[in-house]
């Protein structure tokens, strides 16, 4: 967007963010580096620029969300925060947030669960909805994948569980990857013996973003990798559903 360092694209009419139709706020910067990103460009945190007006940002991107009101109203839809990651721009988002619960907007947070406990818990209170990542169970695994470990992502998933927040919880299935037997049982146990959440959307991974790591010049781990076939996506839907989940495939 420009004249704004901390948001590198909206997009209007979004129905995969969230219930209904959405505007979905893409933030920039996040503190992952996942091997299947499909915006490798939001990676890069922006420079601190320390002297713009946030409380005018905030307001220019109301007038951009409040566009789309209507379309709101008749869905159930409303507006993402998404990324990169969010909780990056806690400043932002949180006045973004409270514009939205003045009119009366729902508001979704899409999250890697990868952020300052404080600041995700305070999110949690002022918003509707929060999408919630959750790729790796093993350690290593997780550092190898996405450039860190993931302590703090179960950890504050088990914190948000534990104040029930409303959450839909994703699994990105990438094949080699998140898709393996143990990743899978891991999760799954987790999930059981420390959350209350038990309802969970698969994103089968797609190739989609690859176009954007040419354009970047930037390395694509994942050129040769295949999208998953529509039948090995329903085995690992059914290896959730067999422990009580409700599954849903993308959303």
């Amino acid at each position: 967007m420009p004249g704004n360092p901390y948001i590198f694209k909206i997009q209007r009419y979004s129905i995969h963010d969230g219930p209904g139709i959405r505007t979905t706020l893409f933030f920039q910067g996040c503190p992952l580096s996942c091997r299947w990103c499909h915006n490798p460009e939001s990676q890069a945190m922006p420079e601190k620029a320390g002297s713009e007006n946030m409380d005018g940002i905030a307001l220019a991107l109301m007038a951009i969300i409040e566009k789309d009101l209507i379309f709101y109203d008749d869905s159930g839809g409303g507006v993402t925060f998404s990324g990169g990651e969010p909780l990056c721009r806690p400043g932002l988002l949180f006045r973004l947030l409270g514009m939205c619960r003045e009119k009366e907007i729902h508001t979704c947070l899409d999250t890697s669960g990868y952020g300052d406990t404080k600041i995700l818990l305070k999110a949690a209170q002022k918003v509707d909805l929060i999408l919630y990542d959750i790729k790796l169970f093993d350690k290593a695994a997780h550092e190898k994948y996405t450039g860190k470990t993931n302590g703090i992502v179960l950890e504050n998933l088990k914190q948000l569980s534990r104040r029930k927040a409303d959450i839909r919880l994703r699994f990105p299935l990438i094949p080699g990857m998140t898709d393996t037997d143990e990743n899978i049982d891991r999760v799954i146990d987790f999930l059981r013996e420390n959350t209350v959440y038990r309802d969970i959307h698969i994103l089968p991974f797609h190739k989609a973003g690859e176009r954007k790591y040419k354009l970047l010049n930037m390395k694509n781990d994942l050129k040769d990798i295949q999208e998953p076939s529509v039948a090995w996506v329903g085995t690992i839907k059914k290896r959730f559903e067999a422990f009580g989940f409700n599954v849903r495939i993308r959303g």
